[in-house]
């Protein structure tokens, strides 16, 4: 019995151990820590509270991986070798990035930030974090998009073979969509949407009239992008078990689900950029947002 202790101590010291994080020393220590604390916390967190209107954290796109830092997962989200993909090119912009324009960026269109945070305190953190989940990966700048080359081709792959779907849609794919969000993302995510403190918002106001979650121009408002992502990370834990129809349907059901716009950018150009008229997919008209 003595001897099973023995072996059951040195199994879990052996599991502790490698969820160890060694920080890099000093100075840029403290600001990687820093910036992780951002990423987990940015809607509550001092630096960026005032910043954010939504109720989304980085991490919610970002998750964990099996060394239970933010942004390690091998799935579409990671971050692991974002940093050596840049500078790089951003079709949205038409432009060269830097890693800190594209933080900023999603900042604003995801988050629904109020504020640039190029070359702020959390700006530079989040940053430091982001290079250093990418340390010992190789330094690759990416000319097709702003994202790490570990997740490009397939990244790629699944958009081209989701696009032709998209543009068949109708409204009984609105309605299957609506089906699977009840029987798979309801239990987390609210029949409604709204989440709660575990999960996040995925669309919808606060009781004071707060916008929840992304906005029209977020990238996961794009039908294809969120379509990508939930099949590659949903549901939580069974990444991967979703059809290409499947992922499709919950992601024209979610984003026709009312949301900050973004300037002039709303919803309903999401879909007018595959031909369909939101109203149509829905079956009925949403008021439009001011």
């Amino acid at each position: 019995m003595h001897y099973i202790f023995k072996v059951l101590l040195l199994v879990l010291l052996f599991e502790v151990s490698s969820y160890a994080i060694e920080y890099p020393p000093g100075v840029l220590g403290k600001t990687v820590k820093l910036g992780e604390d951002i990423i987990n916390n940015t809607d509550t967190h001092p630096l960026t509270k005032d910043l954010v209107q939504s109720k989304l954290q980085c991490r919610n796109c970002h998750l964990k991986g099996k060394d239970g830092r933010t942004g390690t997962t091998q799935n579409i989200g990671t971050f692991i070798g974002t940093a050596g993909a840049f500078p790089a090119y951003s079709s949205r912009y038409k432009r060269v990035q830097t890693l800190q324009e594209r933080i900023d960026g999603c900042f604003i269109r995801c988050m629904a930030g109020k504020k640039s945070i190029l070359n702020t305190k959390a700006g530079i953190a989040m940053t430091s974090y982001i290079t250093w989940v990418s340390e010992g990966t190789k330094v690759k700048m990416n000319p097709k998009g702003p994202r790490s080359f570990m997740i490009t081709k397939i990244w790629e792959d699944k958009k081209k073979r989701f696009k032709p779907i998209i543009r068949r849609a109708t409204h009984a794919n609105y309605l299957e969509g609506e089906k699977l969000f009840k029987a798979k993302c309801a239990a987390c995510h609210g029949v409604n949407g709204a989440g709660n403190k575990m999960t996040p918002p995925l669309w919808g106001k606060d009781a004071d009239g707060r916008w929840l979650s992304y906005t029209a121009d977020g990238s996961m408002s794009k039908l294809d992008n969120s379509a990508v992502w939930i099949q590659s990370n949903m549901p939580l834990h069974q990444a991967n078990t979703l059809s290409d129809k499947e992922a499709i349907d919950l992601s024209l059901y979610i984003n026709a689900q009312e949301r900050a716009n973004l300037g002039t950018y709303s919803i309903k150009n999401n879909f007018e950029q595959f031909g369909l008229d939101i109203n149509k997919i829905r079956g009925y008209k949403l008021k439009e947002n001011k």
